[in-house]
């Protein structure tokens, strides 16, 4: 990094200290930004695609469309080559997000994915928007919740102070329904809307905005698209035809939900989609700018797990759904004015759960000591250092998948098989070593056994009485 700025009165070794002074260290980097005005909170944009894949941006090696906004946003800023989802589905890395903390450790947790309507994020647990309020900020979730329904869970429960968005897994662009069902809500009242909703999600995120410029207040926006999850609609007239028919596809079969996911769908479909929302964030960080906040936003922007069945995961193997890479590596690209180096990379494994220790430090917050987190405040390595090792863990109960990734080894086990990979030099996960590096192998899968041990232990067999296959039959993998 270049340190010659003399308002940066911050040196390598204070980066280097570690993550026990980096609250410290990110507040007094909001104080230098100018010596004749006090120190100012950042705001936090923290932006989530879903099933984005790890090379759907053309930053991150896609070469049938370009991205540019996003690709802008990492020129800007820190690209993180090692970006992982806290889960290989949708509900279980959100909540990890949410609360700074493995999924795992909640009940609503376990639920990969959301599907049983008793089940949810209880509202006395501490989350992002709810520790950073007592930090004096105003928050908003604008589009996806999935972590329960209402009367007992949702944003506003959870700590949001405004939602605007859907509740569930996905809805349709166009009627903003799912399953025949609309999913579309201003708080916890259920409203109408016209319009494609990815361009929806960025009107509300500007409106937000504008609202937030006539006030000192910090605030944080918490954007989740729904794009470029299915059903596969572009922001075009094929599009809204598409959608008419898959609805009323839907519909005529009392339920019946697969067809929203497994008819339809091209690549330039999904090329529209991305783009679409590629496009509506350059509306968001212009207006951004042109209300003179840009200065003090924190924005990040990731996926919630790995892509789909048009994504393009390359260098690595597996899709949504699966622990390879391909199922947990993301995009992960922060812009910090004044922290970041503009047009820098880090290899340094990064995680979901790691966004809420971040942004809560840099707040002047700390941790529950209750509940401390999991994850771990970036800012040394948003500055350029490295971070402590630590081990990174992953579960999933269909396959009896389970991973941990400690260096640039990783241990997977898939069913009844079990592999260690390098993963630095063999992305593709090809190469076994478990034979070569025994011992490597039995620490790693010891450490899996002994954290799993202090996780909860996942009741889905037992408590829905149903057979492996019945299971697989209940649940909708890509929900």
């Amino acid at each position: 990094m270049n340190w010659t700025k003399e308002k940066h009165a911050i040196s390598r070794r204070t980066a280097l200290a570690g993550a026990a002074g980096t609250a410290a260290l990110a507040m007094t980097m909001a104080g230098c930004r100018s010596t004749q005005k006090p120190a100012r909170k950042p705001n936090f944009l923290f932006i989530m695609a879903d099933d984005l894949g790890y090379a759907d941006l053309s930053c991150y090696g896609r070469q049938e469309y370009k991205t540019p906004v996003l690709d802008s946003l990492a020129a800007q800023g820190m690209q993180f080559m090692h970006g992982y989802a806290n889960s290989a589905v949708c509900s279980s890395t959100r909540v990890g997000l949410i609360t700074g903390r493995y999924q795992y450790r909640l009940p609503v947790g376990l639920e990969e994915p959301l599907s049983n309507p008793d089940i949810g994020l209880e509202p006395d647990v501490a989350t992002l928007p709810s520790l950073l309020k007592q930090q004096g900020y105003h928050s908003a979730l604008v589009g996806k919740w999935h972590m329960g329904r209402l009367p007992k869970y949702g944003p506003l429960q959870s700590g949001y102070d405004e939602f605007w968005g859907n509740r569930g897994g996905g809805v349709d662009y166009f009627t903003h329904k799912f399953a025949g069902s609309p999913d579309l809500w201003d708080g916890d009242v259920q409203v109408e809307e016209h319009g494609y909703y990815t361009d929806l999600l960025a009107d509300r995120s500007i409106e937000f905005l504008e609202a937030r410029a006539k006030e000192e207040k910090p605030w944080l926006l918490s954007l989740h698209f729904t794009a470029a999850h299915w059903p596969w609609e572009g922001n075009n007239q094929r599009g809204k035809a598409e959608s008419a028919r898959i609805d009323a596809s839907i519909l005529s079969k009392s339920g019946d939900l697969s067809i929203t996911h497994y008819d339809g769908g091209d690549m330039a479909t999904y090329a529209e989609m991305v783009t679409s929302m590629d496009a509506n964030i350059g509306r968001i960080l212009a207006r951004l700018k042109e209300l003179g906040m840009d200065d003090n936003t924190v924005v990040v922007f990731t996926s919630d797990n790995g892509g789909e069945r048009f994504s393009h995961n390359w260098p690595f193997t597996g899709i949504k759904t699966e622990l390879l890479e391909g199922g947990i590596r993301v995009p992960f690209i922060v812009r910090w004015p004044e922290v970041t180096t503009a047009g820098s990379t880090s290899d340094v494994p990064v995680m979901s759960m790691d966004i809420l220790p971040t942004f809560l430090a840099a707040a002047g917050g700390q941790a529950p000591a209750s509940t401390p987190f999991d994850g771990i405040d970036l800012t040394p390595a948003l500055m350029g250092a490295t971070l402590p090792e630590r081990d990174l863990f992953w579960r999933f109960w269909n396959k009896d998948q389970k991973a941990i990734r400690r260096g640039r080894h990783k241990y997977l086990k898939i069913g009844p098989n079990e592999f260690l990979f390098d993963i630095v030099a063999d992305p593709q996960e090809r190469g076994n070593l478990k034979n070569r590096m025994p011992e490597l192998f039995a620490e790693l899968k010891a450490a899996h056994a002994a954290w799993n041990s202090q996780m909860l232990f996942d009741p889905k067999a037992s408590s829905y009485g149903m057979t492996p296959a019945q299971l697989a039959d209940h649940y909708d993998w890509n929900d």
